[in-house]
């Protein structure tokens, strides 16, 4: 069995030594150069452009402002297409804007010979504005004399969503009620992959073959259909090895403007390649979400009834939308069950940059506001917060009446356990109580939930092929996205267990080329192995039965008796190996009798959903007259189910901890209040943590096998960065024998 195993990264040697080819090493130098020119004011219209001082410059190609392209409305979200109308995505983009809805926008784009020509064309760019108020507040945007981003959407409301169990009004009005409320807020942070999005584009055979770092090549290729007003078939998209995206790359971002750009020069090839700066701002951000939470506590901790409203502050554009918030409340009476909660989750336009997907798509914001509420009730009961959660968490055999799904194990008392005994969490709470002095200490625990995959909200399903090859090895090739977190090694050995075959002989097709690559919706939710695990195991189970039923031919014996371990065909009856998988390849393709090209291909359509979850236990230090917090220790220990290759799930833990550190203690996005100007759009002042910032990162797992996968596998990409134990620490410490903090 390869499935369990520590096994090496199958591009580890590549990377490791520079002959991984990325999207920028795979562009051809003769490429021209685009550029994009973006708005200087955060509301307005362009009134015009005055392009001729740039067209007279050596080396400019072409000019195409915000008036020349099609105005064809495209939506930009990686998500599945649906063929219900009211399933699909919000179409609010144009390649280029004339109406400007955040500084930054996109409003003219250069082609030019080189980059000193197109950087000096989009210096001689002439724009005249008409300027509008703006509004970058969540709730300011909501009232009635706000600025209106677009006019389809009423108070700058993309939507609007309830949660209605029991009857909340009647619930909080028992006698004897305690009543503790808050308001919990996260800032707009960056993804801050190693590599900017880019892509290239040009024209063969009357189609336009694009190369893009992304994680949803499938998904792109139809979005630039869509944006150009072209058949889908006509689009060809390559994702080669991508430096990172955590949810920036699992939207359309300017491969249909780069696509466009090489049809108006004769379908000439054209790179578009985003600075630092413009991925801060004209990629996508994670959403700041503002939490306001009340719970109705009895004397004894149980809740009477809960009340949670989230406003989600979306920027300019709807790209992934509503999904972000709406999941993160979906968790709200989940984690912690009542029977009588009342829900609003709004989404809302400002003149921010647009919020798209982020690694936890919802769930950081939501167990940042969750768990610090927690907090806040166990210091107003008086009670240890650790014990709390345990008396009050979701149970075994809850079923959420949504998505179905169970959570079979006792997973969150026992992630407990681990994390509380490395921590030594009961001991320090106890000495942390009554300290004095100006430096002092705290710990805290946050436990954090997570769903794997999108089902029933969107479609999952993940096709596979398998090609056996003349040695015995076989070729694999999966529609979902390797971009950096190892799944190529993870279907590797998915795929040797499934066939019966040594993880050397399983050669991964890691670019996907939608031309020749099957159907996948790419790397998003945390789905990676969970619904390729479906697909692997299916088409193996095919792959296996055409060999045996070769082998029968050449054996003599069923194929009922015959089975194939390590790479061999053997009898099941005495184990005797009758021959080699590379033998029956080889005699397979080259027989003169029956010749016959071994390969399966299929696809699976999972209908199925699970439980991830885990805690986090946090040691801070905090320096009172200097308001800093140094983080002394950190665990995460998770429930995953079945370890695939337990060395990636630990740095899949560790860089997630990482993304959580600098989330929930330095990294902010800031924009000048009065112009919207983004300030710190760059990586020397937007403070992202470095390892200076980081303690010793722990992981520990508990392996609870999830029954409904074949592997046993569940969500483990971004549950890491969910947790909100550094606040929680602090929390924690501000509340032992500091009420009034």
């Amino acid at each position: 069995m390869e499935v369990g195993k520590s096994v090496h990264r199958v591009d580890a040697f590549d990377k490791a030594t520079g002959r991984a080819k990325y999207c920028d090493d795979l562009c051809d130098r003769s490429a021209l150069v685009a550029r994009v020119l973006h708005s200087t004011i955060a509301n307005g219209v362009v009134k015009s452009i005055d392009t001729s001082a740039a067209e007279q410059i050596e080396g400019v190609v072409k000019i195409v402002t915000c008036f020349d392209v099609p105005q064809i409305k495209f939506p930009t979200a990686g998500h599945p297409w649906s063929t219900d109308p009211h399933h699909q995505d919000v179409a609010d983009r144009l390649l280029l804007t004339s109406r400007v809805r955040f500084y930054g926008d996109d409003i003219a784009a250069v082609v030019a010979e080189n980059e000193v020509a197109a950087a000096q064309a989009l210096r001689a760019l002439r724009v005249e504005y008409e300027e509008y108020p703006f509004v970058l507040d969540v709730q300011e945007a909501m009232k009635p004399d706000a600025p209106l981003l677009h006019e389809e959407f009423p108070n700058n409301i993309l939507a609007h969503t309830t949660i209605r169990n029991g009857n909340y009004e009647e619930a909080s009005r028992e006698p004897g009620l305690i009543k503790v409320e808050g308001w919990y807020d996260t800032p707009t942070v960056q993804h801050c992959h190693i590599e900017n999005h880019m892509c290239f584009a040009s024209m063969e055979a009357g189609r336009i073959v694009i190369y893009s770092s992304t994680q949803i090549p499938h998904i792109v290729r139809r979005v630039v259909g869509q944006a150009l007003g072209i058949p889908w078939g006509k689009v060809r998209v390559v994702k080669p090895y991508i430096g990172g995206g955590f949810g920036n790359k699992q939207d359309a971002l300017y491969e249909p403007l780069c696509a466009y750009l090489s049809t108006v020069v004769g379908g000439r090839l054209v790179k578009l390649d985003c600075t630092r700066e413009e991925t801060f701002v004209c990629n996508r951000v994670r959403h700041a979400i503002r939490t306001h939470i009340i719970s109705w506590v009895r004397p004894d901790g149980t809740f009477a009834a809960r009340k949670i409203e989230c406003f989600s502050n979306q920027g300019a554009y709807a790209s992934h939308g509503h999904g972000i918030v709406a999941k993160g409340m979906g968790a709200f009476p989940q984690l912690y069950p009542c029977p009588n909660v009342d829900g609003d989750a709004y989404t809302v336009f400002t003149n921010r940059p647009a919020a798209g997907a982020m690694r936890g798509y919802g769930i950081p914001q939501a167990m940042f506001a969750g768990e610090s509420h927690i907090e806040d009730v166990c210091r107003v009961l008086g009670v240890d917060s650790l014990e709390y959660r345990r008396k009050h968490m979701m149970p075994v055999g809850f079923v959420d009446g949504f998505s179905k799904n169970e959570n079979h194990s006792d997973t969150l008392n026992q992630v407990l356990d681990k994390g509380e005994a490395w921590m030594d969490y009961s001991r320090k709470h106890r000495e942390y109580e009554n300290q004095t002095g100006p430096v002092r200490r705290g710990v805290g625990c946050a436990l954090f939930w997570y769903n794997t995959a999108v089902w029933p909200i969107s479609l999952e399903s993940c096709s596979c092929r398998m090609v056996l090859n003349q040695d015995g090895s076989i070729q694999l090739q999966t529609g979902e996205t390797e971009i950096g977190q190892g799944c190529d090694t993870a279907f590797a050995q998915m795929a040797a267990d499934a066939v019966g075959i040594p993880v050397s002989d399983v050669h991964v097709v890691t670019a996907q080329d939608t031309d020749v690559t099957p159907f996948g919706t790419g790397a998003y939710a945390s789905r990676q192995t969970y619904v390729g695990g479906f697909a692997i195991a299916q088409t193996g189970a095919l792959l296996k039965e055409r060999i045996l039923k070769y082998a029968c031919e050449l054996t003599r014996q069923m194929p009922a008796l015959l089975d194939i371990v390590d790479g061999r065909i053997i009898r099941r009856t005495d184990g005797r190996v009758l021959m080699t998988l590379g033998e029956l390849a080889t005699e397979a393709l080259y027989s003169l009798s029956h010749s016959e090209h071994l390969t399966a291909e299929s696809t699976y359509q999972i209908k199925n959903n699970d439980y991830s979850g885990g805690c986090s236990f946090a040691e801070v230090e905090v320096d009172i007259p200097l308001c800093k917090v140094k983080l002394l220790k950190l665990i995460n220990v998770h429930d995953c189910g079945k370890l695939i290759n337990p060395q990636l799930a630990e740095a899949q833990v560790h860089g997630g901890m990482s993304m959580a550190i600098g989330y929930g203690m330095s990294e902010e996005l800031k924009f000048d209040p009065k112009t919207g100007r983004p300030l710190n759009n760059n990586l020397l002042d937007y403070k992202l943590s470095t390892m200076m910032d980081h303690p010793h990162l722990e992981a520990q797992f508990v392996e609870n096998a999830e029954p409904t996968n074949p592997y046993g596998t569940k969500a483990l990409g971004e549950p890491p960065a969910c947790s909100g134990a550094p606040a929680s620490a602090v929390r924690s410490w501000a509340h032992s024998g500091h009420p009034d903090r």
